[in-house]
């Protein structure tokens, strides 16, 4: 079996998967970081959303192939405190009800603002519009980014 090394949350790993592994079940099977969710396996739910070099990207479409080398981020690694303006915003607006899609939708919302601190209402409800939420908590998710932004400025 194919051996890889993988640079996730700024620490060093090995691990062996078959090359189309995709990175989520590597994150969650392999190294036991299961902030990562599964949602669909598609792409389409935004629940596994991590960083990939600065950029939101659903690990369920990343083979573990493709990660070799690359800087991952993981919402575990987003602060070591769990202390991130955006994490500290979902907390303030009190996002989660059942909490199943909240670190994709973080992941998304912190990588946003990364490259936009000060965003409207609409490129918000854009830049959050691939992240499905069960319980339909969209408001409160929009609120939030808003209130992360404020403290980011």
């Amino acid at each position: 079996m194919p051996t890889f090394n993988l640079k996730i949350n700024n620490k060093a790993y090995t691990v062996e998967a078959e090359m189309d592994t995709p990175l989520l079940w590597v994150l969650r099977d392999h190294l036991n970081l299961v902030g990562t969710k599964f949602g669909c396996g598609i792409g389409q739910c935004g629940a596994c959303t991590v960083h990939v070099e600065g950029n939101a990207m659903r690990s369920c479409l990343i083979q573990v192939s493709q990660s070799e080398g690359m800087n991952i981020t993981t919402i575990e690694g987003l602060s070591e405190e769990g202390d991130h303006p955006v994490q500290q915003a979902w907390k303030e607006v009190d996002v989660p009800q059942c909490g199943y899609c909240q670190s994709g939708q973080i992941m998304t919302a912190s990588a946003f603002l990364n490259k936009n601190s000060n965003p409207s209402e609409t490129e918000i409800r854009n830049a959050m519009h691939g992240n499905i939420c069960r319980c339909a908590s969209y408001n409160s998710i929009e609120k939030a980014v808003k209130v992360a932004a404020d403290k980011i400025k």
